[in-house]
């Protein structure tokens, strides 16, 4: 038998949790994955998966092989590289995770150029706004806004995302302008679940510190995008990452609300396995990703300033008249 192969399927059958989603992974069909693996158990003399009709879990030697294929695996792709005929040449598959608005909107770009780098180089990108193990999800790359949570991980920060608290033209027009933050609770609110889940807002002056607005929630969704469209077409207010509005704002489809305040921005990371050795591949790329991404989300920001005319200076008492507002209901 192919004892690489078969070592691969196995990492890849662990990581993903099921043998149908390593297969489909691998390209290969799913009974042909599970022979794989019954002839792996049968060549070692051991059982490395306990399996059930719904999952399976490791063994003690599923565990302890699983490890070892890993860095084996590693290594015999590294090995490759540094003697191959051309070092620049990156091929095999990297699977990157994302949230959805910032997986959308900023990583196509990014992994555009990745592939004209290395037009040989096989990219799976997932989206999903919970938190993704980069282990169990069998993820290579993963970007995270916000807290980076727990578990086992190389992060390094790409910098921010900024946010914006936004209306469309048309419904400040029909409601009437937000003069101070103690006007939101005033106007519905529409959000994407698990954010501002308090009722309150975190607003920030370029000089001050953080002020909580309470706000008033009318619409939850589950996805950026309705939320964006609902603002768009005057249903309510929202806050929306740069660059998913950013297009609406220089065209004038959308406003910024309370420019003299800022909405926190999310901590924007870049995170891979703790697992050594790191894949050649996903160093290169991750390299391309800490040098491309801050340069696409510095151009989204800056954008962004001109087309909502942010203010940096007030007069201190127009400072101080804004941050007396109620913020409390």
């Amino acid at each position: 038998m192919n004892l690489l192969e078969a070592m691969r399927i196995y990492v890849r059958v662990v990581e993903r949790g099921s043998i149908s989603s390593a297969a489909r992974d691998l390209n290969i069909g799913q009974p042909a994955a599970s022979e794989r693996i019954e002839r792996l158990e049968k060549h070692l003399g051991c059982r490395l998966l306990l399996r059930s009709a719904r999952a399976f879990n490791c063994t003690p030697e599923g565990v302890t092989f699983y490890e070892h294929s890993r860095k084996i695996l590693g290594a015999v792709e590294q090995a490759v590289a540094e003697v191959s005929n051309d070092g620049q040449i990156l091929r095999g598959t990297i699977r990157i995770a994302a949230p959805h608005c910032f997986g959308e909107t900023v990583v196509p770009e990014a992994l555009t150029r990745v592939r004209a780098a290395w037009p040989e180089l096989n990219l799976e990108l997932v989206l999903n706004d919970r938190i993704v193990d980069l282990v169990t999800e069998g993820v290579d790359i993963s970007f995270r806004l916000g807290q980076l949570g727990e578990g086992a991980f190389v992060a390094r920060q790409l910098g921010q995302v900024g946010r914006i608290l936004v209306a469309a033209p048309g419904y400040l027009s029909q409601h009437g302008p937000v003069t101070g933050p103690g006007d939101l609770a005033n106007h519905p609110f529409i959000r994407v679940q698990g954010m501002f889940g308090t009722e309150q807002l975190p607003l920030r002056h370029v000089a001050s510190v953080v002020e909580s607005a309470p706000i008033h929630t009318a619409i939850k969704t589950s996805h950026w995008r309705p939320m964006y469209e609902m603002i768009l077409s005057g249903v309510g207010i929202g806050v929306l990452e740069e660059p998913a509005c950013v297009d609406a704002l220089l065209d004038g489809r959308l406003v910024r609300i309370l420019p003299q305040f800022d909405v926190l921005p999310f901590e924007l990371n870049v995170l891979t396995q703790a697992q050594r050795p790191v894949p050649r591949r996903v160093r290169m790329v991750v390299t391309m990703l800490k040098t491309c991404i801050p340069e696409i989300v510095g151009r989204v920001r800056v954008d962004c300033d001109e087309a909502t005319g942010c203010l940096d200076v007030l007069p201190d008492d127009d400072v101080s008249t804004l941050l007396k507002s109620p913020l409390r209901a």
